[in-house]
């Protein structure tokens, strides 16, 4: 069965006649009476009595009024629901972050989403690249904000937003205080506390093994609020990205000799279509003034 035999059949239960209910669902009454024929033919029986003044259901057409009266709602239903999905009316969007990307920097952007499209209902999720990329590829996030990096799956198409550079953050009173900036050979023996969740960590052991400097490692952890804890008490320094949130008065210096940064961008997936609440985060996201904040 077709959902125009079911309309013309509830256009019947309404009007009773086939002329009326003709004229209501703008169609040609024989063209109306052949689909209810063929409604008829498919459910095994007739649907009314017809007679020369008077047209009235038969129980089995009593019996299916209620079920095409569902049927029908739920498939307006389920057009509007659709339409408003590509007008981005109750479009979900699921956003992963990395978790080493501190909030400052896209909170104007999720702000400017909200106040232009507050229809999107926007999941943010904070975890690891590797993480992310996982559920990227598994269709569990529509996109993610993170650093490029050679470790990413090939399948990821990066979509550049801004940079930022590592600095190095110290205790309070520390002699890099009295330094405009602070180079790779200037840590030489200074007490470390490592990040274990910093992508770069890799890239930071070779160049200090090719300059010869060294660390003393002191403390490690997931934790950034941990991490920064630790300094502000006089544990020891880390090497941090510059737009990370931190604490009140913890003294920071860009790390130089060489210059560290990275490069935060949005992946998708390579050859998915993106939704219209994804393109649109998309564009908004390539086009704001990251400078800004």
């Amino acid at each position: 069965m077709e959902m125009h035999q079911i309309r013309y059949f509830l256009a019947m239960c309404e009007t009773l006649n086939f002329t009326r209910a003709a004229e209501q669902c703008n169609v040609a009454q024989p063209s109306l009476t052949r689909a209810i024929q063929k409604l008829e033919e498919e459910l095994g029986g007739p649907l009314f009595h017809r007679e020369r003044q008077r047209t009235h259901l038969t129980d089995l057409g009593r019996l299916m009024q209620p079920h095409f009266e569902t049927v029908l709602a739920q498939a307006a239903a389920a057009k509007a629901q659709a339409q408003g999905y590509v007008q981005l009316e109750r479009a979900v969007l699921n956003l992963g972050v990395m978790c080493t990307i501190g909030p400052t920097r896209l909170i104007g952007l999720l702000q400017k989403l909200q106040r232009e499209q507050p229809a999107i209902d926007l999941r943010v999720t904070d975890s690891t690249p590797r993480e992310l990329s996982e559920m990227l590829l598994a269709g569990e996030l529509d996109l993610a904000i993170l650093s490029e990096q050679p470790a990413l799956p090939d399948r990821l198409r990066m979509l550049p937003l801004y940079q930022e550079r590592f600095i190095v953050a110290f205790p309070p009173g520390h002699r890099f205080e009295t330094l405009n900036m602070v180079a790779f050979s200037d840590v030489h023996q200074e007490p470390y506390l490592t990040r274990l969740n910093c992508e770069f960590i890799g890239y930071f052991d070779a160049t200090l093994a090719e300059l010869g400097v060294e660390l003393q490692e002191r403390y490690e952890s997931t934790r950034e609020d941990w991490i920064q804890s630790m300094i502000m008490a006089g544990f020891g320094i880390s090497f941090v990205p510059e737009y990370m949130p931190m604490l009140p008065n913890l003294p920071s210096r860009t790390l130089v000799n060489p210059e560290v940064t990275r490069r935060i961008a949005i992946a998708t997936v390579a050859g998915r279509p993106h939704s219209p609440a994804v393109s649109t985060f998309v564009r908004m996201a390539r086009s704001f003034d990251w400078n800004a904040f």
